[in-house]
């Protein structure tokens, strides 16, 4: 189970630093990030639907979980307006940062918990495929700013081990929490990853992408429903 763990944590640490290591060094192309946050997309849909809310209901029960849920949507979109509010056009990166740990730790926390019972393959993978788009065009628009290479590889790695220490406390929850307490905390990370995605993601990725990322968001949700069946 250690084993696990520490693939975990690598995978999803590790997309993050490759990320932000590409983009100290130039920008992503629009399509590829596009296509990226649409796939990423696709696959937390099906990652919040199968991986978080249900166990949080048969958990917590259909009310708990629900009230969680809005909460966990509640809590994403506030922190954001206020990032938003607060972010000027060089603070824009240091914004992106933010809106990643927020829901990074909400899916770190939750994959963590997934451990216990031998993991889940279709939320690591979205948790992946999400890390890389973000980091990558965050640390381009911090270069862009006039911040360092040094000193966005360094708030970046920062963020990444923030992630691991969420997918460890994840981990160690499971065995000191009540059925219903990890019950009600998965389906708040549900409501947050699904605020990231209909808040952030998406429109970003239509955005850059037009209409053809459709067909990206449905190659991601198919692909992280292949993996709940092998989970």
């Amino acid at each position: 189970m250690a084993g696990l763990l520490a693939l975990y944590a690598a995978a999803t640490a590790g997309s993050l630093l490759v990320g932000a290591a590409l983009g100290s060094f130039r920008t992503p192309p629009r399509t590829l990030t596009a296509g990226m946050l649409a796939f990423a997309s696709g696959a937390l849909i099906v990652a919040v639907a199968f991986e978080l809310f249900e166990p949080a209901h048969h958990k917590a029960g259909l009310t708990r979980a629900s009230i969680a849920l809005v909460l966990g949507a509640t809590t994403f979109i506030a922190v954001d307006l206020v990032l938003t509010r607060k972010a000027g056009s060089g603070a824009v990166g240091l914004a992106l940062v933010a809106a990643a740990t927020l829901d990074g730790v909400s899916e770190n926390f939750a994959l963590g918990v997934t451990v216990v019972e031998g993991g889940s393959l279709a939320l690591l993978a979205s948790i992946v495929t999400s890390n890389l788009p973000e980091s990558f065009g965050g640390a381009a628009e911090m270069r862009q700013s006039g911040m360092s290479r040094v000193r966005v590889l360094t708030v970046w790695a920062v963020t990444a081990a923030l992630l691991v220490v969420a997918l460890v406390a994840g981990r160690f929850a499971a065995d000191v929490a009540s059925e219903q307490s990890l019950g009600t905390l998965s389906a708040f990370a549900a409501g947050a990853v699904l605020a990231s995605v209909a808040d952030s993601m998406m429109p970003e990725a239509y955005a850059e992408g037009g209409p053809l990322v459709a067909f990206a968001t449905s190659a991601g949700f198919l692909v992280a429903y292949a993996l709940t069946t092998v989970d």
